[in-house]
Order: structure tokens, then sequence, then C-alpha cells
């Protein structure tokens, strides 16, 4: 949420006038942040696409590459598995100095602007002549479904009463040898489930990756206490708000060239109002 007008302006005149005697301190505070500027020193995981892998070829990948360039500087990771523990050995331990996605709100590091926004979406075979865009539909109660467990859908199902149409896949996994995403959006390609539902970054570019033709379906946010859409930004340290300024920055001079390495990879990009983000 943001303060109203009234409450920026009466912010803004207090922010002036503290500006004086806090100057030496902010100077301080600035000094004490710990970047690396010599690099753009990048959290990851090594092997968990389409997000990112030690070949470089996800699309966080390309994104980071996209803002060290513009910085004049080389990329330079530190591989952990995106699991638990993942921002205490990386980020909070001063290895690297950015996490290129995570999801807005996370209160484990300190949220840039959101760079994108997706949603769960379902996945079916373009021939099957399904028509579905909602877990309301009618449709859903005659055909195998397949979720990642644990994960918003699935609670949507279970009020629905579609939990015996379902086929589960695994949410925390070791990304170096299972790709439960993976295997779900192949299971829909060859007719092992007929509808798969999972995150839409997921779900978009491994359907691109089939020879079957799939149709990709982000679902809306019907009941704002299960939420289907999220904002994604970037991570860094708490209290380093000159790194935080400079990487929104960069986002908001990239933004057009971001949304192309997205699209490209498949992903469902959704607006403010919810529609499809195409170009």
């Amino acid at each position: 949420m943001t303060a109203s007008m009234s409450s920026r302006i009466a912010l803004a005149i207090a922010a002036t006038a503290a500006a004086i005697w806090l100057a030496p301190f902010s100077a301080l505070a600035a000094s004490a942040e710990a970047v690396d500027r010599s690099a753009l020193r990048v959290c990851a995981d090594p092997a968990n696409l389409p997000f990112s892998n030690d070949k470089g070829e996800g699309f966080e990948n390309k994104i980071a590459e996209l803002l060290a360039k513009e910085l004049g500087v080389p990329v330079r990771y530190t591989w952990y598995p995106d699991s638990m523990g993942f921002i205490r050995n990386t980020l909070r331990a001063r290895q690297c100095d950015l996490v290129i996605g995570t999801i807005s709100g996370n209160d484990m590091l300190q949220n840039t602007n959101p760079y994108y926004r997706s949603s769960f979406s379902l996945v079916y075979r373009k021939e099957s002549g399904l028509s579905i865009s909602s877990l309301d539909d009618e449709g859903l109660k005659s055909l195998e479904i397949g979720a990642i467990a644990g994960t918003p859908p699935v609670t949507l199902l279970a009020q629905k009463g579609l939990l015996d149409h379902m086929h589960s896949y695994a949410l925390v996994v070791d990304t170096r040898f299972e790709h439960p995403g993976q295997d779900l959006v192949h299971d829909v390609a060859t007719g092992e489930v007929d509808v798969g539902i999972l995150w839409g970054p997921i779900a978009g570019y491994y359907a691109k990756k089939e020879t079957v033709p799939l149709v990709v379906v982000p679902l809306r946010t019907e009941n704002p206490a299960i939420r289907l859409d999220y904002r994604i930004t970037m991570g860094v340290r708490q209290n380093e708000p000159e790194w935080k300024r400079d990487i929104n920055n960069l986002i908001r001079s990239k933004q057009v060239e971001i949304n192309a390495i997205l699209l490209d990879y498949g992903i469902p990009l959704l607006d403010e109002q919810s529609n499809p983000i195409t170009q």
C-alpha cells in the first residue's frame, strides 16, 4: 500500500528537514554497504531451468548479463540450490550481492521494484479441443489433473472437490536430480494427464520445448485469500539502500529488454489489469 498524497507531502517535508543533520549518518550507512562493485555478484541455483543454471541458459542468467553489461562489469556467480538455506548461505553470508528472482514481500531480504508479474497457469494439449481458463470450469470434473503439491492451486482444487482427479508432483526437490515441473508438462504432452497446473514461468518454458503443441493459460486470482498471480522482484541485503536504488534504476531503464527475454522463454506475463503482455 502507498501513503496518501498528503502523507507523502508531510513525509517529504520532514525528510528534507532531517536530511540536514542526518547527512553524516547517511554517508556512514552508505559506506557500510558490502557490495562488490567490480562485478555483478549473483546468487543463483546451478540447475534450476528456466530460471538459472551454471551454463548460463536460464532467463535469470540472461537478465544478469543484461544488467552487468549496463554496469560495465562481468557477472560472477555464487551457486547454491534454491532450497532451505539459500538466502542465508549466499546473500546474507555476503558471498554475492543480488538475487535475480524472488517473490515480492520476501522478508528474508530487501525487495527491489517488481520487474515482472506472472501467474499459476493451466497447460493442455492444443489438439485436445479443451477451452479452459478457470478452475471453476465444469469440464475439469472429468479430466485428470496434474499439479505441484503444496501450491495455491491445490488448495483451490480441494475446495472444489477435485482432489480425486489430481496427480501430485513434488514441490521441494534437489534440482540437480529432479525436475517435477518439466515432468508435469511432459506428462501433459504425452497424455498421462489431461491438464497441468503449475507456476507460469515453468509452464511456459517447458511447453515451448515439447513437440506437441500446448496451450498455456494464466489463471486469474478469484479468491483474494488464495493468490495465483505474483509480482517478482530482485533481492538485495537489508540496509543497502544505495544498491537497491541502483538496481531499481537498472530495472526501469532495461524493462523493455527484460520483457523481451521473458517472452522469448515463453513466460506468461501479466500487466496491472491482469491482461497478458505479448510484446
